[in-house]
């Protein structure tokens, strides 16, 4: 498998996912896929996981039945640039993702762009979930340039132009190429709401081919470097993960 990491999964924690981590563990082992982040959507979106599920997310191996599992969030994004996850959350989890929910009042293009970049400078997620959605437009380049300078990862969802998000492959292209002029790096997610999405790249890779992204800039080529960029961002080092993938 070309890109053996999924970094962007929902289960039946986030009530419109349908899967369990167990579920997902056995498609992984089925179709390749090295480790996988479990990011259940954070508690500010209506159906999303209580605050508990990611205080307790530590009772979840690091290796189920050979397959790796990063303990994540997608967090919704706040108007006022921060997040829903508390402080003590941060110290619990491996990889926080972050995206625009419908959970606030929609903003202007001008808002979104200025809540972008104080998230990004906050420090608070590694990767921007999803940015290429047509309901929170912003402007792209500045964004991108902060996110190079904050080694924040910008995802290429592979449910983009699905359900509320049609119409936004155009978008991912764009985001794309300029991620490809910054150097900004990029993160694939299939954005899976059940386990048979899992690693379901085929719409990233539409995004990829017709960029011509390389594989240097995307973080998902191994798990090691997956473990990088999470230790680059200040994440704890895994030891446990790290002697499996030595």
């Amino acid at each position: 498998m070309q890109y053996p990491v999924d970094l962007h999964t929902h289960t039946i924690e986030s009530h419109h996912a349908y899967s369990t981590i167990y579920e997902y563990v056995q498609i992984a082992k089925a179709n390749g896929t090295k480790m996988f982040a479990t990011t259940d959507h954070g508690p500010d979106l209506t159906d999303g996981a209580h605050p508990f599920h990611f205080n307790n997310m530590v009772v979840i191996p690091r290796i189920c039945e050979g397959i790796a599992v990063l303990r994540g969030a997608e967090a919704n994004i706040r108007n006022d640039g921060t997040i829903d996850l508390t402080d003590y959350h941060m110290t619990r989890l491996d990889i926080v993702l972050a995206g625009f929910h419908p959970c606030y009042e929609v903003l202007s293009k001008e808002k979104n762009t200025e809540i972008y970049i104080k998230l990004i400078r906050s420090g608070l997620a590694d990767v921007i979930t999803h940015p290429g959605s047509t309901q929170y437009p912003f402007d792209y380049e500045p964004v991108l340039e902060e996110a190079f300078k904050h080694n924040v990862a910008i995802e290429i969802n592979g449910s983009s132009d699905m359900n509320t998000r049609k119409g936004s492959t155009q978008n991912c292209i764009e985001i794309a190429k300029l991620c490809k002029k910054i150097g900004t790096r990029i993160a694939l997610g299939s954005d899976a709401h059940i386990c048979y999405g899992l690693s379901n790249f085929s719409h990233c890779m539409e995004i990829i081919r017709a960029t011509d992204i390389s594989d240097d800039m995307i973080i998902n080529t191994s798990p090691v470097k997956v473990l990088d960029f999470l230790e680059s961002r200040g994440h704890k080092r895994i030891e446990e993960l790290r002697e499996f993938f030595k």
